[in-house]
This record gives C-alpha cells, sequence and structure tokens, in this order.
C-alpha cells in the first residue's frame, strides 16, 4: 500500500480525507484533543491552495499581457490568446445583456477553477508526504474536493445574480418576477413566490455541489486505487486520463452556468 502496511486501506483514506485545520485554539486533528469541531474553522490547505493557484493565474496572464506582441507570439501567449478566445465566445453566446464585468469574471472563474482541479492530477501521495518531511501531517491539495471552497464560489455568483438582478430590474421588478411567473393570477402568488424562491436557492446549490461531487469522487477514487499497492499504476494511469476530461469540463460546466444565471439577471421583462 502506498501509505505503507503498518495502516489500513480504511485508515489511510481517511487520512488523506482530512484537511489541515485550525480554530481559536490552533491547529487541530482528529486525534488531539482539539478536534477542530466548531463552526469558526478554517481550511489552511484549502485557503493556501486557491489562493497560491490564484496568484499563479494572475502571474501568468500579466506576465503574457505585458510582453504581447503583434508579431509571432510564443506557445505561451498562444495558450493564453487561446483560453481567452474560448471564454469570450463562450460569453458572447450565452450572455445577451451588456455588462463588461462578465467577460473578465467568466475567465477567471475558468481558469482559476481549472488550476484548483488539476491538482487532482498530481499523485494523491506526493504532495502530502512532502509536508510530512516538515511535520505537517494533514494537507488536501485539490481545493475543489472541499465543499467550503465550491459553496464559497456558488455564494460569490449568488450575490452576483441578486446584486445584477436588483440592478436591472430594480427592486420591484425583481420581486414582481418572483411572485407573477408561472402563473398569472393574484391568488397564485404565493405558489409562484415559493417555486421561484427554491428555483433560485438552487443556482447556488447545484453549482456547488455539483463541482465537489464531481471532484470529491475523483479524488476518492485515486486513492482507492492506491490502496493497492505495487500494481497501481496502470490502474491510476487510466483513471488519470479519463481525469484530462473530467477536470476542464467541470470548470467549463462551473464557467458556462455562471454565464447563464448572470444572464438570466440581466433580462428585464
Amino acid at each position: 500500500m502506498a501509505s505503507g502496511a503498518e495502516i489500513t486501506s480504511q485508515e489511510y483514506i481517511k487520512h488523506h480525507l482530512q484537511n489541515l485545520s485550525a480554530d481559536s485554539q490552533g491547529l487541530c486533528s482528529p486525534t488531539s484533543t482539539n478536534p477542530c469541531d466548531g463552526f469558526w474553522t478554517l481550511h489552511l490547505d484549502t485557503l493556501g491552495w486557491s489562493i497560491f493557484l490564484g496568484l499563479i493565474f494572475l502571474y501568468i496572464f500579466r506576465s503574457v499581457a505585458k510582453k504581447a506582441n503583434s508579431g509571432v507570439p510564443g506557445k505561451l501567449q498562444c495558450a493564453v490568446e487561446m483560453v481567452v478566445e474560448f471564454v469570450d465566445d463562450s460569453v458572447k453566446s450565452t450572455f445577451h445583456g451588456k455588462n463588461p464585468v462578465i467577460a473578465p469574471l467568466a475567465l477567471t472563474i475558468f481558469v482559476w477553477v481549472l488550476l484548483m482541479n488539476a491538482m487532482d492530477w498530481v499523485p494523491v501521495d506526493l504532495i502530502p508526504r512532502i509536508f510530512e518531511l516538515f511535520g505537517v501531517h494533514y494537507m488536501k491539495a485539490v481545493p475543489t474536493t472541499d465543499p467550503n471552497m465550491t459553496f464559497a464560489l456558488a455564494l460569490g455568483v449568488f450575490v452576483l445574480i441578486i446584486y445584477y438582478s436588483i440592478k436591472v430590474k430594480g427592486v420591484g421588478g425583481f420581486i414582481k418576477e418572483l411572485t407573477t411567473q408561472p402563473f398569472g393570477h393574484w391568488s397564485l402568488y404565493p405558489v409562484n413566490f415559493i417555486l421561484e424562491m427554491v428555483t433560485l436557492l438552487a443556482r447556488p446549490l447545484s453549482l456547488a455541489l455539483r463541482l465537489f461531487g464531481n471532484l470529491y469522487a475523483g479524488e476518492l477514487i485515486f486513492l482507492l486505487i492506491a490502496t493497492i499497492g505495487l500494481f497501481q499504476l496502470p490502474v491510476h494511469f487510466l483513471w488519470a486520463a479519463f481525469h484530462l476530461l473530467v477536470i476542464p469540463l467541470q470548470a467549463f460546466i462551473f464557467m458556462m452556468l455562471t454565464i447563464l444565471y448572470l444572464s438570466l439577471a440581466h433580462e428585464d421583462h
């Protein structure tokens, strides 16, 4: 087994699914006197890796933008331009309003989520083993396998949906949209409100759970494969090849749903 014969497969998987956490009392662990089961618990690995990958995204794109030229572009510039054009085309085909924020937002979401998802390609034991050398015994390197991260992203999108719905339609128009559809009779306005609120609240919920569920399941399968031991490599490479589709696809779906929801928020009936 990848982590040594002294622990069971169940213990190995449970250990790898544990976040590096801290609360007001300091670092915590399930085996310590501070199990970190309070509400204000910070997942330091999720925060650290997401910020680190976000900074990589900013550095690469800023560096390419500063060095861009109209001559023969380099490979990195070509790659960045392809991503920008792909996102721009996706926004133009889906978003029907006028808002200069949507395209940069879509680009940020796509690249950032893609980078966080791509950490799933790193062998599951590599990063935790490196951190163990420095006395850190818990380390999850894929931020999108943490529901706190996916829900934070989804709540950010939800706030923008509410903001632009009110900005474009006004408070009265937004309330009217929630109460007059799908049934037009005034007596059914309460029913409309309940149905529309369920639809509205389902948007961030579906965004968060779809991304988390797919990446968490993928990470779990990588961990199960790692418990095979010496003969894990063929199976590992097969699953990693399948993830070549899953990882960018989930970033694309999150971006497209964000664009779609914000497009609906800009529609003034």
